[in-house]
């Protein structure tokens, strides 16, 4: 029976069943129930957000006058054109540029028909690796896919594959690491490992589960043989069909192993990481945080929307702005409390400057002047197409309804993003801060006179599909000049703040790249190369889309406050603050990239298990690198004894024979986690 038949009474389906053959009089289309949900990509489909649809009937069904609305109530539903048909066993895919809107991390999706009537529905609290997709087609539950499968049948086979593997060396013993990639716990009960010889086989024992990223490493001793210099790796579903192998012809200096971790072609690692994320060369290395690890709210509940994405500090109070309702507001600081500043406690509603529309606004900066610039990707009111434009408001002394007084759009010089994925950020900085900037255009210099329209200074604009920087002059009549561009080496760029008091711009990621931050120091000439500092160790991995450094005049006991805002408003709050020093600033200098210390290994038992090997659990809060290192991704333990030992575990199930580890992702000089980017 249908979800939607179960849930009804007998006379209220045949009530619908009476509808369905008003609707469709005379017509061969099917019951709508045959009609659900199958796959959704939330982040980083092509070309942008996707939701699509699975007829398990026999018949076609009419899909004309159906909609899809998302969690957020202002978002309403684009009826379906007339001709839209979903044949028997086929799928039908509803772009974003159909529903008007994109989907964020912590989001769901419902289905209604041509009278509204809901048919389907599917919730989320984070993005998927790949798509949330039902396994089996149109009647599994929803689980993180092995694959994105737009349009086609869903890949239910297991996400799990080899990840790194110890030939020769390893401690205690030649070992095999397995990886769980997707955003769900993989079971590998009954999974076949073996080498290049079919008699060497081990068995992974029932009850075996990985957890969302994490690893399982099967140590020599438990496996039953060693691994030859000329040999291979191979896994196998417990039917017998292969799922992955890797082959080689020496032994590796280091490890061979996926780079980047989970995904990527076998290479010779920069050195072993049993139970971690692979080390591969081109790391990025990633500083801690150079202040305080503390954070603590600073926000009251109801303070905002519940969207808010950019914030920038002016000269006494912070200005933020919402996304969602695209409202400007104005803040101050107490000392512990940011409040809404005399006269603004409702914000100002943002329009573009011939009054109408309401932009996505996701970056604020405060100009030279005492203007207020957003930058938006888009107009909610057309949600489904980008609009990428830096907006100038002249706010008054309260709040009010502002219409921007000049617009710059940069759609047509911009990389073609989705429209939830341009124009997360903007900032201002005064042409005196520019010095060492090279001039794209020129090869030269930054010569502010070569723009005399400017104002001043250049406006830096991250967008978040490209991960890209890009600096331009807006000059006062509208027109624009692309000056230069930087490259952060992040997923994404969710915030830039400039730091006036150390010359740096910082480039903000989410929780896409664990809230990473590449430094730009504007004051070398040697710019352009960033350094990466780890978000505190305090800070949970939100979505935090908006950074705002304090100037030194909120200096207290030598640390002035710096706030994150959290579009996801985790625990009714939207605001945090943490603190840097007043006096030592970040390093200034990107750090040399270094391998990072073996993670800590959990040493067999010195006495005969009985149940099998030990594992360990990562911490549940990241602990970035020392200065200058590769952060690890999490503590791996290992497997050991040949007959199994006993299980240390905190909520993850492990069979005999394995280790489990979590944590972050640094890779290739692009830093990427389960999560991706956000409304």
């Amino acid at each position: 029976m249908s979800r939607l038949a179960s849930a009804l009474s007998g006379s209220i389906a045949i009530l619908l069943a009476a509808a369905a053959l008003v609707l469709f009089p005379g017509s061969a289309y099917a019951a709508p129930t045959d009609v659900q949900i199958n796959e959704i990509e939330s982040s980083g489909g092509v070309p942008g957000d996707w939701v699509e649809l699975y007829n398990s009937g026999t018949e076609p069904v009419s899909l004309a006058g159906w909609g899809i609305v998302d969690i957020d109530p202002t978002h309403t539903a684009t009826p379906l054109p007339a001709d839209a048909v979903i044949e028997p066993g086929g799928f039908y895919v509803v772009e974003e540029s159909v529903l008007g809107f994109g989907l964020g991390s912590g989001d769901s999706v419902t289905l209604t028909d041509n009278t509204g009537a809901q048919i389907d529905s599917y919730a989320w609290t984070a993005h998927a690796i790949s798509s949330w997709a039902r396994c089996p087609d149109g009647s599994g539950t929803f689980a993180d896919s092995t694959t994105v499968t737009k349009g086609a049948a869903n890949d239910c086979s297991s996400p799990v594959v080899l990840n790194e593997v110890e030939s020769s060396g390893g401690e205690p013993g030649d070992w095999i690491e397995l990886v769980n990639p997707s955003a769900a716990t993989a079971d590998i009960s009954g999974f076949v490992v073996s080498d290049n010889d079919d008699t060497h086989t081990y068995v992974i024992p029932e009850g075996t589960t990985i957890p969302a990223g994490g690893y399982f490493v099967i140590d020599e001793s438990a496996l039953g043989f060693g691994l030859g210099g000329s040999d291979s790796a191979r896994l196998f579903a417990p039917g017998g069909t292969l799922l992955d192998s890797y082959v080689w012809t020496s032994h590796a200096t280091t490890t061979y192993g996926r780079c980047p971790d989970s995904t990527g072609d076998f290479a010779t690692t920069t050195e072993p990481t049993k139970g971690a994320t692979n080390t591969c060369p081109g790391d990025l290395a990633i500083s801690p945080w150079p202040g305080s690890q503390d954070i603590t709210a600073a926000d009251q509940p109801e303070l905002t929307a519940g969207d808010l994405s950019g914030l920038d500090y002016g000269t006494d109070s912070l200005w933020a702005v919402e996304n969602g309702t695209g409202r400007l507001l104005k803040l101050t600081w107490d000392g512990t409390t940011l409040v809404p500043a005399d006269g603004w406690a409702a914000g100002a509603t943002l329009h573009y400057p011939d009054g109408t529309g309401t932009p996505d606004s996701e970056g604020v900066t405060v100009v030279g002047d005492g203007s207020i610039a957003v930058g938006t990707e888009r107009n909610n009111d057309n949600g489904g197409v980008s609009r990428l434009s830096v907006l100038r408001f002249e706010p008054g002394a309260s709040a009010q309804t502002l219409s921007a007084t000049m617009e710059w759009e940069l759609t047509s010089v911009l990389p073609v993003v989705g429209a939830n994925s341009g124009i997360e950020a903007v900032e201002w900085i005064a042409d005196s801060a520019l010095g060492n900037l090279i001039d794209d255009t020129t090869g030269t210099t930054y010569d502010p006179a070569d723009y005399p329209l400017g104002g001043g200074g250049l406006y830096f604009v991250g967008v978040e599909g490209t991960g890209l920087v890009h600096a331009f002059a807006l000059n006062s009549d509208g027109t624009f000049a692309l000056v230069s561009t930087l490259e952060p080496g992040l997923a994404g760029v969710m915030a830039l703040d400039y730091d006036a008091a150390t010359g740096l711009l910082w480039a903000v990621c989410d929780d896409n790249c664990e809230g990473t931050a590449a430094v730009f120091d504007l004051t070398s000439d040697q710019y352009a190369v960033p350094a990466y500092i780890a978000r505190p160790t305090g800070m949970p991995n939100l979505n935090n889309e908006g950074f705002a450094i304090a100037p030194t005049s909120l200096c207290t006991a030598g640390s002035r406050p710096v706030w994150w805002t959290d579009d996801g408003d985790t625990d009714g709050y939207s605001v945090r603050v943490g603190s840097l020093p007043c006096a030592d600033v970040p390093p200034t200098e990107p750090p040399t990239t270094t391998p990072p210390t073996t993670p800590p290994v959990t040493e067999p038992p010195t006495t005969a298990p009985t149940t099998g090997p030990t594992a360990t659990q990562p911490p549940t809060t990241w602990q970035p690198s020392q200065p200058g290192t590769t952060a690890p991704a999490g503590h791996g333990g290992s497997a050991g004894g040949t007959t199994g030992g006993s299980l240390a575990r905190t909520g993850a199930d492990v069979g005999s024979g394995g280790v489990l580890a979590v944590g972050l992702l640094v890779t290739g000089g692009l830093l990427a986690l389960a999560g991706r980017r956000r409304r």
